[in-house]
């Protein structure tokens, strides 16, 4: 079993996996910070300065006590939140399918490219050559 294990894990399928599994990771930070740092600025200049992340639904408002202190924080529906997500959502599967289409461009061309002789081919061009000799 531990043999199994061992082969299994250095198999090309798991090291193939694990890459695609930290690159979606990179991708996916880099479409938030995308998101958070020049989409939402820009989406939010144009809705009059609003910023999605702070749009919410307030359930039940903060207490504090007499000292300012916060006693029970405020319990909201964080949907701007959710919008944000939203969008980092379209955008990565927008990359991803680029990424897909890409491979499969790609791919196709490599299936047509024109595959060699076969054997039976090879040998009856050679079985030709040495007839005519």
């Amino acid at each position: 079993m531990l043999k199994e294990f061992k082969e299994f894990i250095t198999g090309g399928n798991v090291i193939e996996f694990a890459v695609a599994v930290i690159m979606a990771g990179a991708i996916g930070l880099v479409v938030t910070g995308f998101v958070n740092f020049i989409v939402m600025p820009f989406v939010g200049h144009f809705t009059g300065g609003m910023d999605f992340k702070d749009m919410k639904y307030v359930l039940d408002a903060a207490t504090l006590d007499a000292a300012g202190k916060v006693v029970s924080p405020e319990n909201a529906i964080m949907y701007g939140e959710w919008i944000n997500t939203i969008i980092n959502l379209l955008i990565v599967g927008f990359v991803m399918f680029l990424i897909v289409k890409a491979y499969n461009k790609v791919k196709k061309k490599a299936d047509e490219a024109p595959a060699g002789p076969t054997q039976e081919e090879l040998l009856s061009q050679i079985r030709d050559l040495l007839a005519k000799k």
